[in-house]
């Protein structure tokens, strides 16, 4: 059974910086891709950032250049490092996970969806105050 487990969430001011983790398990494929979702009250839940088992990353527009999706595949650990935090960063964040083969090559849009993905973690809250 595929487990998906997030952590690292909190409270920070507007500029500071997190680090979430996604601890993934019950799972034997070589072959995947993980995402990061945000989830803000009222709100859609919205693609972050993706990485594949090439270690190919895709990322919304609103976070490139402050936000690195990186993975320890020997630890299977999805890891989301956010800096230069913005009060729009707050929200409910959710770790993915896709078994079907899915690229980052093969569609950096759709690995963004949430259709794309069958397991998701119970998600991490991210507070940024102004």
């Amino acid at each position: 059974q595929v487990q998906l487990v997030e952590s690292g969430g909190g409270s920070v001011q507007s500029g500071g910086s997190l680090r979430l983790s996604c601890a993934a398990s019950g799972y034997t494929y070589s072959s995947y891709c993980m995402g990061w979702f945000r989830q803000a009250p009222g709100k859609e839940r919205e693609g972050v950032a993706a990485i594949d088992s090439d270690g190919s990353t895709s990322y919304a527009d609103s976070v490139k250049g402050r936000f690195t999706i990186s993975q320890d595949s020997d630890k299977n650990i999805v890891y989301l490092q956010m800096n230069s935090l913005k009060p729009e960063d707050t929200g409910m964040y959710y770790c993915a996970a896709d078994f079907q083969g899915r690229t980052v090559v093969g569609g950096t849009e759709s690995v963004l969806r949430t259709g794309s993905y069958d397991y998701w973690g119970q998600g991490t809250q991210v507070t940024v105050s102004s």
